[in-house]
């Protein structure tokens, strides 16, 4: 199980249940237990694995190390998977097949400056195998984790902790994929090591609810549990 410290898969700026929020619980399947549905194969009608959502969008939340480095793991969106071929590339669930390069829009709604467009991936040459990331949170526009990939995207891509950047995510980086959630109780613990700052105002209330609403139920349980042999005793 891992806790999510920073906004970067958020769906909205005030935190939905369904997303993965900051304080969110997130439990982690093994990656030999289930296979990576991407965010492409997710999204063309003539994959066998067109419709298929997890976390409310379509692929799968992978948990990776970036660049295998020992630095926190990244818990973020499997856009896509390229395929190193015999001279070229290939894009499983997409019609690319044996490529220079990989040149692909997604269907991929970004922000920016109050319009709207898909995300695009132009002449972009992989530097190996492995998989394009991304978080979900595009207030600001896209932006692929993968920097040699991210010419349109609205960020820099990211760096690993030796300041490197992020090369696309080979299988063996991938610690596992998303599974179940549990919104909201893994603040406490980011509470106690000084991370809780991206952590919302409504997650926090709702965390509040639901400790109220724990503690309460057994005494709720007690008392009219009380009462009935109370009225039983009268009888």
């Amino acid at each position: 199980m891992v806790v999510v410290e920073s906004t970067s898969m958020m769906h909205d700026e005030e935190g939905s249940y369904g997303a993965i929020d900051p304080g969110d619980l997130v439990m982690v399947m093994d990656r030999d237990r289930v296979p990576v549905i991407t965010y492409v194969e997710a999204t063309q009608e003539d994959n066998d694995n067109f419709g298929y959502e997890s976390h409310g969008r379509a692929g799968d939340v992978i948990i990776y190390r970036k660049n295998d480095g020992s630095d926190t793991p990244v818990i973020h969106r499997a856009l896509l998977e390229v395929v190193r071929n015999v001279t070229g590339w290939d894009v499983p669930g997409t019609s690319l097949r044996n490529v220079d390069s990989i040149s692909l829009t997604l269907d991929y709604k970004c922000s920016y400056h109050g319009g709207s467009y898909n995300l695009e991936i132009r002449d972009w040459i992989p530097e190996h195998s492995g998989y394009l990331t991304s978080g979900d949170n595009n207030f600001g526009g896209c932006m692929i984790d993968q920097p040699s990939a991210n010419s349109q995207g609205q960020g820099r891509g990211l760096t690993d902790a030796n300041g490197d950047p992020v090369q696309p995510v080979r299988e063996e980086w991938i610690v596992g994929v998303a599974s179940s959630e549990i919104p909201w109780i893994g603040s406490i613990k980011l509470l106690t090591t000084g991370t809780a700052q991206s952590v919302t105002p409504k997650s926090w209330s709702n965390l509040s609810i639901a400790i109220i609403l724990v503690l309460a139920t057994p005494i709720a349980f007690d008392y009219l549990t009380g009462n009935s042999r109370n009225s039983e005793e009268e009888e």
